[in-house]
């Protein structure tokens, strides 16, 4: 939307002070209709010592008085073209998101460009969290700020406000600016540390391997997602811990996650515990499958895989 576009009305809108205008998917460049100024209570301070000044000058007739508060009147209204000029031609644009677990602090990334020959001193940025940095002409920086992140699914940036009180902290000037780059938020993984599901398809490879040849081969401790039936229960019985029997072939069992056989009353609760097998069968190195209402993920394992489950359950 260019600046002609914009009615009085939404030029004098209360939200695009505090808000800014809506989301926009590239750079924005801060010009005048994205920067507000406004005085700090330092420059109201100031405003009320350059009134007492001349009002002592007209009560006593004091030239030096006078002068005195002329001079700090113009020091006043200079630093109004100065305060804009530290954002002004600044460049920011968002950068590439890293998806995160809900409840986790979402980083967002962002760019911020300093095209003029001019340094840029003391500029704040804020979105839940908040830094200050410096800038040099022609430089270019990547920040990061953090946002919370309470539910699954795609999120976009709050509102990133860009602020500076320099030179002599008179006046702040801000720009706040929305961006169109979301974030993929996952589900939370489920805090209870249930055993993976005994599926079909698992069991039946599990016996076609022990029918080619695969036999006993001893314990191991037992880890968390292994079968129940592979427990030893004759050495928990006798005090021995809790081992898992070993089968030469066995860890080509295949294991599919199913939203349907998922325990849980509400939608939330099965995603959250489906995302944590998921993890910790990545971590296990199965090969597991993901079946959920109109969509099926095959069995794999690795990264991309791992990705493309916690995608699935992310926009569900």
């Amino acid at each position: 939307m260019s600046a002609a576009a914009l009615s009085l009305k939404q030029r004098f809108k209360l939200s695009r002070f505090f808000r800014g205008e809506a989301p926009v998917a590239g750079a924005i460049t801060l010009t005048q209709r994205r920067v507000f100024i406004l005085p700090t209570q330092r420059g109201l301070a100031f405003v009320l010592l350059i009134l007492l000044l001349l009002l002592i000058g007209f009560v006593y007739n004091n030239n030096l008085a006078y002068l005195l508060g002329f001079l700090l009147a113009s020091v006043f209204f200079v630093t109004i073209l100065h305060s804009f000029k530290s954002l002004a031609g600044l460049q920011v644009q968002p950068g590439r998101q890293t998806s995160v677990f809900a409840g986790q602090a979402g980083p967002f990334n962002f760019q911020i460009s300093n095209p003029g020959s001019q340094s840029r001193f003391a500029v704040d940025l804020g979105l839940e969290t908040e830094l200050c940095l410096s800038l040099s002409a022609g430089q270019t920086q990547t920040v990061t700020l953090y946002q919370s992140t309470p539910r699954r699914g795609w999120q976009l940036p709050g509102t990133l406000t860009v602020s500076s009180c320099y030179p002599l902290g008179l006046f702040r000037a801000w720009a706040p600016l929305r961006f169109d780059s979301p974030l993929l938020v996952y589900p939370k993984p489920a805090s209870q540390l249930l055993p993976f599901p005994e599926s079909d398809g698992g069991q039946h490879k599990e016996g076609q391997n022990r029918r080619n040849g695969d036999e006993f081969y001893g314990l191991r401790a037992y880890q968390h997602g292994d079968a129940v039936r592979q427990i030893h229960w004759k050495a928990f019985a006798k005090g021995q811990g809790v081992h898992s029997k070993q089968y030469s072939g066995a860890s080509s069992t295949e294991l599919w996650l199913d939203y349907q056989a998922t325990p849980g009353h509400q939608t939330e609760e099965r995603v959250s515990q489906l995302c944590r097998w998921v993890v910790d069968a990545e971590q296990a190195g199965l090969r597991y499958g993901l079946v959920l209402p109109g969509l099926r993920l095959p069995p794999d394992n690795g990264a991309a895989h791992y990705r493309q489950c916690l995608q699935a359950l992310a926009l569900f």
